[in-house]
């Protein structure tokens, strides 16, 4: 068990015994190395060490993290997977340009949502949903079956209780749209929409943050469901483009109204009754 101690260090307040199950000191290692990507990555999509700026050498970040250079390597390789960062002989570990990020990894998402969402970020996402949704939602038309119909109604009726009696629409919201991409029937897409849902929460979020945005936003949401219930690929194409072009009108407005940008670190909103 020393060697654990060794190579990933914990803190001074944990008492190791070599009665301890494996299991959880596995558990413990696998919490220093998130720890550390996650502090690691927050820092560099906040902009801590500058575009194409370098990270301090192993022992610097060892000394600073507490953790070993086991951790930080392997740490480091986690980001240099997520699109953050660069390694090399002679250049050291450098940070990348923005748009060679994975903007797919949920993690960088959560990072920048920490960091405060900038209006490239949001003109991004929306450019996304028009591309992703209206095909999707055709898709979901053709191929839905009663189980995600069904789910997707779960999702709805919560999103109605949360307008008309309070409550977390948000979560609803993100609920019915991701029904609607597994419905599509399509594995990537199906794939896609882990990464979509973080982006998606974004946009509701903001969207929502416009007096009675969400109440307005119901019957567009029943449209596309009832399109997809009967099958109409057409209809739902149209409907999910309205609703989309509905929440960038939201969103603009909210940018144009210089106000701070909701941190996603934070519970979803919740609505009053009404």
């Amino acid at each position: 068990m020393a060697c654990f101690r060794r190579e990933y260090p914990c803190p001074s307040n944990i008492i190791w015994s070599y009665n301890w199950p494996i299991r959880r000191v596995i558990t413990m290692i696998k919490n220093v190395h998130g720890n550390t990507v996650d502090y690691l990555g927050a820092a560099i999509v906040a902009g801590r060490f500058g575009a194409s700026g370098g990270l301090p050498p192993e022992p610097a970040l060892c000394e600073e993290l507490g953790v070993s250079r086991t951790v930080v390597r392997e740490s480091v390789k986690s980001l240099v997977a997520k699109g953050l960062i660069h390694t090399g002989p002679k250049v050291g570990t450098r940070v990348l340009p923005v748009d060679q990020w994975n903007w797919f990894d949920p993690d960088v998402i959560a990072w920048q949502a920490k960091a405060g969402l900038t209006p490239e970020f949001v003109r991004d996402l929306q450019d996304l949903r028009l591309i992703v949704e209206p095909a999707a939602m055709r898709l979901a038309a053709e191929r839905a079956t009663q189980q995600d119909i069904d789910g997707i109604e779960e999702a709805y009726a919560g999103m109605k209780n949360a307008v008309y009696a309070g409550g977390d629409y948000v979560t609803h919201d993100l609920r019915f749209h991701l029904g609607l991409l597994r419905a599509s029937r399509n594995r990537m897409l199906v794939q896609m929409s882990k990464a979509l849902g973080a982006l998606l929460r974004t946009s509701f979020e903001i969207s929502t943050r416009r007096k009675d945005g969400h109440v307005s936003s119901l019957p567009m949401h029943r449209a596309i469901l009832d399109a997809v219930i009967a099958q109409r690929p057409d209809d739902a194409e149209k409907a999910v483009r309205l609703l989309i072009g509905s929440a960038k009108h939201d969103i603009d407005q909210v940018l144009a109204s210089r106000r701070r940008l909701p941190m996603l670190g934070n519970p979803a909103s919740v609505l009053k009754a009404a």
